[in-house]
């Protein structure tokens, strides 16, 4: 466990992209006091760049549960630190593209970015699977 601030870092960076596109949703979509009452009602009637950023947002959350538990698994079976640190970075950068594509409306190449992103922590429960056989 040489680096595990730089493990911390990777998941808080991924924890808090997902609030990011929250973030972007609410002022793209003119947020104000008033819609706080119920934000996600509020968010589900969003159009354009808006409702995009609000995907990317509920898609952010749907992948952070096998990110988090493949970096958590990879570094409590010692996988090799410059690997965690590579599909972790990785995942970081490619998960910041497919939310930029989704709000750019690309959405073929989105598709790519996402499969890509997800290829990181599958990689990760692939290296453990070796480790452990």
């Amino acid at each position: 466990m040489q680096s595990i601030s730089g493990i911390i870092y990777i998941i808080l960076a991924a924890c808090l992209l997902p609030y990011l596109f929250a973030f972007i949703a609410r002022v793209f979509g003119k947020f104000k006091l008033s819609n706080n009452q119920n934000p996600r009602e509020f968010l589900a009637k969003t159009t354009g760049v808006a409702a995009r950023a609000n995907a990317v947002q509920q898609n952010s959350f749907e992948g952070l549960p096998l990110f988090i538990a493949a970096i958590l698994m990879a570094e409590y079976m010692v996988v090799n630190q410059f690997w965690i640190m590579f599909f972790g970075m990785t995942y970081i950068v490619l998960r910041v593209l497919y939310g930029l594509c989704y709000l750019a409306n690309w959405s073929n190449l989105r598709s790519v970015i996402w499969i890509l992103s997800m290829l990181c922590p599958i990689s990760l429960f692939i290296l453990i699977i070796k480790i452990t056989s």
